[in-house]
């Protein structure tokens, strides 16, 4: 189906006669999975990682840093390239470029060679975040954009709840390796399926393309980027460290246990967003934060209740799990035509965020201990709320 076709299909139906692209969508939320469980799988595989490569855990962790620094370094020239091309034959190529450098990453045996593919994969994996929101509203009805991004959102709290402990077994019972080989094979599964069911749709007209720097200066997107990284480092910390948290909480919960629990309520989350974004965007984030804040409060003030934090971990998942969709939501409406590079923005600042989360996280363990990660929940939480309370206008509005 091309572009064309899709659009007139769009125009000659009803609203109510209109119906989301069920299959191209998921196929999107499928390649998410698959770059969500390639990206964090090595945190599971670090001493494995470390002694197939003869290399120190140290080192070994860099796969991880690699990954996130091509998805900052190259997202925005890559998607500043592609903006004006059909998306689905750059939907495609990028899907194969990130199967080979995967591949390399997992066939290789020489550390600067796989370091070098790990980046090459998270370039790939930017461009690919950078136009999956774009390109599911552009081949979807307006008034069910939102719930389109909610479903091509799937992929991310099913990587991070399936994916990756899948991956980490996997890479234990049978070798690293075939953790990587089987999401390659995934990969090439996914441009098939895509090649075969996704529509074409078009690029951004010539005439509407703006450099990075004006897209910044749109209304909207710098409040809702600053609403990113601030909620992003928030989550992420805790993220990072929750297993130092449940230890020095004294908890006798496991960090499997958590991670289920989170995932499957961040599963809820994004079906309670998915219902609400097309008639209540603004209110949807609004509570989302807020909810978030809650979370935090709880983890602080009930860290010896097992019960209090299991509620806690619910509530976080359920406040994250609906965050992509909305937060793409609101920077492809802020963004208007100029909506890939606005989105490859975000990309970039949640991976920002995702390394300064680290970098605070180790600082705040040292210097204090696991007990004050939710308290940065909190804090950040407001600032968080702040922001996307007063981007009335622009970045949150009531509708879309």
């Amino acid at each position: 189906m091309t572009s064309v076709s899709t659009t007139s299909a769009h125009k000659n139906l009803t609203p109510a006669g209109r119906k989301l692209p069920l299959a191209p969508l998921l196929i999107m939320a499928f390649m998410g999975f698959i770059l969500i469980a390639t990206e964090t799988m090595p945190a599971g595989l670090l001493p494995q990682i470390a002694n197939g490569l003869s290399v120190a855990e140290g080192t070994a962790g860099q796969f991880v840093s690699a990954y996130a620094l091509g998805t900052v370094v190259l997202t925005l020239p890559a998607m500043a390239l592609t903006r004006g091309m059909a998306r689905k034959p750059v939907f495609i190529v990028a899907i194969l470029g990130f199967f080979l450098a995967n591949t390399i990453a997992a066939v290789s045996s020489d550390i600067a060679l796989t370091l070098g593919a790990r980046f090459v994969a998270g370039a790939f994996s930017g461009l690919l975040w950078g136009m999956l929101a774009g390109y599911a509203r552009r081949i979807t009805a307006p008034e069910l954009a939102g719930r389109a991004l909610a479903i091509a959102s799937l992929g991310t709290p099913l990587g991070l709840a399936v994916g990756t402990p899948l991956g980490s077994w996997l890479g234990t019972a049978f070798g690293w390796r075939w953790s990587f080989g089987i999401l390659s094979a995934l990969a090439v599964l996914a441009a098939v399926l895509a090649l075969i069911i996704v529509p074409n749709a078009p690029g951004q007209r010539a005439e509407s393309q703006i450099p990075i720097r004006k897209v910044l200066v749109i209304p909207g997107v710098a409040a809702i980027l600053l609403v990113i990284f601030v909620w992003m480092i928030a989550h992420n910390t805790l993220y990072t460290y929750i297993a130092l948290y449940l230890r020095d909480a004294g908890m006798t919960l496991s960090i499997d246990v958590a991670l289920v629990v989170f995932g499957a309520s961040a599963l809820i989350g994004l079906g309670i967003t998915g219902s609400l974004i097309d008639r209540a965007p603004r209110l949807v984030v609004l509570a989302s934060i807020a909810l978030f804040m809650t979370a935090g409060a709880i983890f602080t003030l009930g860290s010896h209740s097992v019960i209090a934090v299991l509620l806690a971990l619910v509530l976080w998942g359920i406040a994250f799990g609906g965050a992509a969709p909305q937060l793409q939501t609101a920077i492809s409406v802020a963004g208007g035509e100029n909506a890939d590079m606005a989105n490859s923005l975000l990309g970039v600042a949640f991976n920002i965020a995702i390394f300064a989360a680290g970098v605070l996280g180790a600082f705040l363990i040292t210097a204090y201990n696991g007990m004050v990660l939710p308290l940065l929940m909190i804090g950040l939480g407001v600032a968080a709320l702040a922001i996307a309370a007063t981007a009335r206008r622009s970045g949150f509005p009531s509708r879309s």
